[in-house]
């Protein structure tokens, strides 16, 4: 083990996802900080300031207790509803997800969402308790930033490129 450990957990047991749910969490955190580093619209920094602490607390959920409430899914959930309600004229279909730098990054953090409830998954069926609302929030965020996405094209007047799939016709 190195001395120069950069995280207590990294040399737990490679079937132990805790630590890999950690690190995930703290990769989406920064790259909301990244967005937030884009974004001139003051109360929309400090909105993704509270989110990106929410993700904080979602971090040690699964080593040690679930600290996210109700209350703070619900204030999402709030939000993705004034901002849905922004563009609903807009798009009601697949995007490529592309446009303006800051819908850039909200779609590489709805990805990293929904990869987070992969991750989430993979631990219960593991046999290890995850408390639901984990999924709640993993599922909301991913909506969430997706939602944002949209809305932050519009902001920049970038018209979304829908995706029709070859696949799924």
């Amino acid at each position: 083990m190195s001395k120069y450990l950069a995280y207590p957990f990294l040399y737990d047991n490679s079937d132990d996802l805790r630590c890999d749910y950690e690190i995930f969490t703290d990769e989406i955190s920064s790259t909301i900080g990244l967005l937030r580093s884009f974004i001139k619209d003051e109360s929309l920094r400090e909105e993704l300031s509270r989110l990106n602490e929410i993700i904080y607390h979602m971090n040690a959920c699964l080593r040690t207790k679930t600290t996210v409430t109700i209350d703070e899914l619900n204030w999402i959930e709030s939000r993705s509803l004034v901002y849905q309600e922004e563009i609903k004229d807009r798009v009601n279909k697949f995007v490529i997800p592309q446009g303006s730098i800051e819908g850039s990054y909200a779609h590489i953090i709805r990805t990293k969402c929904k990869a987070l409830v992969r991750l989430l998954h993979r631990h219960k069926e593991q046999g290890n308790k995850v408390d639901e609302i984990l999924f709640d929030f993993a599922n909301l965020f991913s909506g969430y930033f997706f939602i944002l996405a949209l809305k932050l094209n519009k902001d920049s007047d970038i018209e979304e490129v829908e995706f029709v799939s070859r696949n799924y016709k």
